[in-house]
């Protein structure tokens, strides 16, 4: 015995823009946290470092 699946379902339409500019929004978040974290590290290595030499 065989069993046919019913065909696939027909997806949304897309909005090509609107993705657009959400993967634009999310580059930039991370961007941003990257140079926070990295703000952060350089500060933190500063006082370790005068830490050590003083």
């Amino acid at each position: 015995m065989h069993l046919r699946p019913p065909p696939p379902r027909r997806l949304p339409p897309q909005d090509m823009a609107e993705l657009d500019a959400a993967e634009q929004r999310a580059q930039r978040l991370t961007y941003g946290v990257g140079t926070v974290a990295g703000v952060v590290l350089v500060v933190l290595v500063c006082v370790l470092c005068s830490r050590l030499l003083f």
